[in-house]
C-alpha cells in the first residue's frame, strides 16, 4: 500500500457506473435463492420494505427530534463547523444534522420500523437464529453532504468477527447515485475483516478499495438494503439539491458474545498493529 495525505481521496473512487436493481419487492418475497444471493454476495435489497405512510411518519419524527420536540433526546450530531446552532432555523437545523443516535426509545414510529415483524423474519432467516437490535442511527446527508469512506461496520463493533450481524439500512427520501445512495462491494464479506485507519474516518484505506468492481445500490423511499457486517461498503458526497435521510439498524444474532475493543481493535487496527495506509 502507497501513503497518501490523510484528507484527500482518488478522484474515481466513487465513479463505478454499476446499478443494483432491488432483489425482492417485498419482504414477504424472501426465498432460497435471495438467501443465496446474500450468502454470495454479502447484501440483499427490498423495494417496498414500508408503506408511504410508514416512511412518512418516520421521516417527520427524524425532523421532530431534531427540532427538540423529544427534551429528553440527546443523539443529535451536526456536522462539523455549524457553529451556532441556536440561531439556526428549524429548516437550517434539518440540514446541519449528519446523524441522530439511538432514537428507538425516543419515538414510537421510530421504534416500530426497528422492530417490524416483516424486517424481523427477514433478518431470522438471514441469520438462522432470533435478531437482536443492538444499534440504531439516522444518517443525514444534505445537499452537499460529505462522503463516507469505504468500511466494514463490524470494525466499529466489539463482537466477534463469526458473528453474523447484518445491518438495514431504509430509505426515508429517495436514495440516488446523485445524493449519495449506499455504494456495495458484492463478496467482499467473504474476504474477512480488513484492517481500518483513522483517516477521513475510521475506514478502510483507499489503496485497498478496489475500484471499479462496486456497486450502486439505489433506492425508492420505504425500499430497505441489508448487508453482512463484514461487507464493504461507503456512501460518496450528496451532489445533488436534495436531501438524503435515511434509518440504519445493526442487529446481532441472539447467541452473540460482546468482546472488548482491544480485541476489536486487534482484528482491524490497522494502525495499532503498525500497518500502513
Amino acid at each position: 500500500m502507497s501513503s497518501q495525505p490523510s484528507l484527500s481521496r482518488p478522484a474515481d473512487l466513487y465513479t463505478c457506473t454499476h446499478v443494483a436493481e432491488p432483489t425482492l419487492e417485498r419482504c414477504a418475497d424472501i426465498d432460497e435463492a435471495a438467501l443465496g444471493f446474500f450468502a454470495a454476495q454479502g447484501y440483499l435489497s427490498i423495494r417496498r420494505a414500508f408503506s408511504p405512510s410508514q416512511v412518512q411518519a418516520a421521516a417527520a419524527a427524524v425532523d421532530n427530534l431534531i427540532g427538540g420536540s423529544n427534551p429528553s433526546f440527546r443523539g443529535v450530531q451536526f456536522e462539523a463547523g455549524v457553529g451556532n446552532k441556536d440561531v439556526l432555523s428549524a429548516e437550517q437545523q434539518c440540514l446541519s444534522v449528519r446523524k441522530l443516535m439511538s432514537f428507538v426509545d425516543y419515538h414510537p414510529d421510530l421504534q416500530a420500523l426497528a422492530f417490524d415483524a416483516s424486517i424481523f423474519e427477514v433478518l431470522t432467516q438471514l441469520m438462522g437464529e432470533t435478531p437482536v437490535l443492538f444499534q440504531n442511527m439516522a444518517l443525514l446527508k444534505p445537499p452537499g453532504g460529505r462522503e463516507k469512506p469505504w468500511h466494514q461496520d463490524m470494525a466499529y463493533f466489539n463482537v466477534p468477527p463469526n458473528a453474523s450481524v447484518v445491518g438495514v439500512w431504509i430509505a426515508l427520501d429517495p436514495a440516488t447515485t446523485d445524493n449519495g445512495a449506499l455504494r456495495i462491494m458484492p463478496g467482499s464479506h467473504r474476504v474477512g475483516p480488513q484492517d481500518h485507519f483513522k483517516r477521513r474516518d475510521w475506514q478502510i484505506c483507499d489503496t485497498d478499495v478496489a475500484i471499479g468492481e462496486d456497486v450502486a445500490v439505489p433506492l425508492p423511499p420505504g425500499g430497505a438494503l441489508f448487508w453482512h457486517g463484514l461487507t464493504q461498503h461507503g456512501s460518496p458526497t450528496n451532489d445533488s439539491d436534495s436531501r438524503r435521510r435515511a434509518l440504519q439498524f445493526h442487529y446481532r444474532p441472539e447467541s452473540t458474545v460482546e468482546g472488548t475493543t482491544e480485541d476489536r481493535l486487534q482484528i482491524y487496527g490497522g494502525d495499532v498493529r503498525g500497518a500502513e495506509c
